[in-house]
């Protein structure tokens, strides 16, 4: 069972945000912006509190502006102002939205002109794993409406602010990855030879939820005779059979942040191979953990990953990166990758994610996720065994 008294409650207090705030807009003035501009659901969460099922609705857009000074404002639809205000956000404005001709524009035009200006310059989602939660005609209008403002791409300032969390953050991705190393240890338990993919998964999901997460919007089931070809999609309804190996990996939620790791289980007997290939990935996530320390790079962290990998005879590996960036979103820069460049600092959530195709079409990949301290890596899930789990 949990320990209830080192569970993180739900929500922040008001100096959580202040103090994101704060550093948001050091880092702000090292890219000379006046202003960032945020429409997707993480980076709106990250610097107001505000959550809603409601983002599932593509219809309105919803503007949350940073800017070099003071508390966020928000620029949203009429529909979401109650909940906005329980926030610490309290300068909103609002439309009777949906408004097709002029759904927040003016309005956030107005907002942004307001604002006092000494780079004339406002960044917006337009980079790296982003996406604008607008439409881009709508873009165009707004960059009309402000002569004398270059909106640019605010991607690299957004993810420097966001890549190093907070205790608070990695509090709850501590006890997220908890919740759901739990559960993985449970399933010899849960699952059974004659399962199908889409019941084994239905059966870890619930047994994630009963155990305290909010969430389990990620979570593929594959099997396969010895091993399985891809990590992304399914389940199928495959019955799992002897000889399988069945591989889950889940990304669930508490408090909005994520766990992204997965596990491997031998259905029966599984062949010497493809114990060899697990054993080889797993001392692969081994120097991968170790090597992720201050100073190093996400470019070193590949390296030596792959280094183990290629001395077991890997034929290559489809995922094309050995890890990532964790949090609010499934998958954050950085990616831990030849060319990637990044520093590791203290305080980054990290994914050490080796896999290797051992024979044509059959895969292994470990994952578990870290938090990067001054004193050295500290693993946020309960690693897996060395020896593969095994279902009977």
């Amino acid at each position: 069972m949990p320990n209830f008294s080192s569970i993180p409650g739900h929500g922040f207090p008001a100096d959580e945000f202040e103090y994101r705030v704060s550093r948001a807009q050091k880092i702000m003035a090292e890219h000379n912006f006046d202003a960032i501009v945020l429409t997707t659901p993480a980076n709106f969460r990250y610097f107001s509190g505000f959550d809603s099922q409601f983002w599932e609705s593509p219809t309105r857009p919803w503007f949350l502006v940073v800017s070099a000074e003071g508390a966020p404002v928000g620029v949203v639809p009429e529909i979401g102002a109650p909940e906005l205000a329980r926030t610490w956000i309290k300068n909103i404005h609002t439309w009777p939205a949906p408004r097709p001709e002029d759904d927040g524009v003016s309005l956030l035009a107005d907002v942004l002109s307001g604002l006092p200006r000494r780079f004339g310059r406002v960044g917006m989602e337009l980079g790296r794993e982003h996406s604008l939660r607008m439409p881009v005609i709508e873009l165009y209008a707004l960059i009309d409406r402000l002569p004398g403002v270059e909106i640019a791409n605010g991607s690299p300032c957004i993810w420097e602010i966001r890549m190093v969390k907070t205790q608070a953050e990695v509090a709850r991705i501590r006890h997220i990855c908890e919740i759901v190393s739990d559960s993985y240890a449970a399933v010899p338990e849960l699952v059974k030879i004659g399962d199908s993919e889409r019941e084994a998964c239905r059966k870890v999901r619930i047994d994630i939820l009963q155990r305290g997460a909010d969430s389990v919007p990620f979570l593929p089931g594959i099997s396969g005779p010895g091993g399985i070809p891809q990590i992304v999609c399914g389940p199928r309804d495959r019955v799992i059979e002897e000889g399988d190996i069945l591989f889950f990996d889940s990304g669930s939620t508490y408090d909005g942040y994520f766990s992204d790791f997965d596990r491997n289980y031998a259905v029966g007997e599984i062949t010497d191979e493809a114990k060899r290939a697990h054993d080889a990935v797993w001392l692969a996530t081994e120097v991968g953990i170790e090597a992720a320390v201050v100073g190093g790079t996400t470019d070193n962290l590949h390296a030596v990953m792959s280094k183990v990998l290629e001395d077991a005879g890997t034929l290559g590996n489809n995922v094309g990166r050995l890890g990532h960036g964790l949090g609010m979103q499934l998958t954050e820069p950085p990616s831990n990758m030849p060319g990637d460049g990044t520093v590791i600092k203290a305080g980054m959530v990290l994914t050490i994610e080796p896999g290797m195709e051992y024979a044509p079409g059959k895969m292994i990949v470990h994952e578990e996720n870290l938090v990067v301290t001054p004193d050295g890596p500290q693993l946020l899930t309960k690693r897996a065994p060395r020896e593969m789990l095994a279902i009977s």
